[in-house]
């Protein structure tokens, strides 16, 4: 899963890049979904500092857990959110995109799909490519080959989608080049 943790770097950039005055960043996580959120912690770490981001691991279980984390989190000015991939943020990223909008916080997402339910950006892998890698994967151990024979691969492709409609919500200016990255741009 090394892929995954650097691209927390990518995440802040494309943060700071739509909302400079961005000092403030919860990293929202489930420790107990996602073990791994201390390597996104460390990758984070010289960049956050290299923008002048504060980055603030937000640790929630519950939907009521995620609502009283974010209202927290927002009564101090210039925050945004950094949402990566994982299953109890994605089972409630509807409450997730909801409050960010009610707190005008910038929020950056892994999945294409949560930008397609009106979160404001997102920088993840395809998962369509990595659903055929799978199936690829599946043909060669059906026709007989031993899964550890088979060599390990990381995703190859990823994805930016934007949502224009949020940013304007937001009152964020989207920047030309976040603008021109993007492979999905939503109206």
């Amino acid at each position: 899963m090394q892929y995954e943790w650097s691209v927390t770097g990518k995440w802040l950039s494309m943060l700071k890049d739509i909302a400079p005055h961005l000092a403030r960043v919860a990293l929202l996580i489930n420790p107990k979904t996602a073990p791994f959120y201390n390597d996104y912690l460390r990758a984070a770490d010289p960049l956050s500092q290299s923008l002048g981001i504060e980055l603030v691991p937000t640790f929630v279980e519950t939907p009521t857990e995620i609502n009283s984390a974010i209202d927290s989190f927002a009564h101090v000015p210039n925050g945004g959110l950094l949402v990566p991939p994982d299953i109890t943020t994605f089972a409630h990223r509807d409450l997730i995109i909801a409050l960010a909008a009610r707190h005008s916080l910038p929020a950056v997402y892994s999945f294409r799909l949560v930008v397609l339910a009106g979160g404001l950006m997102s920088y993840g892998i395809d998962v369509v490519d990595t659903c055929r890698q799978a199936a690829f994967y599946v043909d060669r151990i059906l026709r007989g080959d031993k899964p550890a024979d088979l060599p390990v691969q990381a995703a190859t492709k990823f994805e930016t989608a934007l949502n224009l409609k949020t940013a304007k919500a937001l009152g964020l200016t989207v920047p030309p080049g976040l603008l021109v990255a993007a492979d999905d741009v939503i109206e």
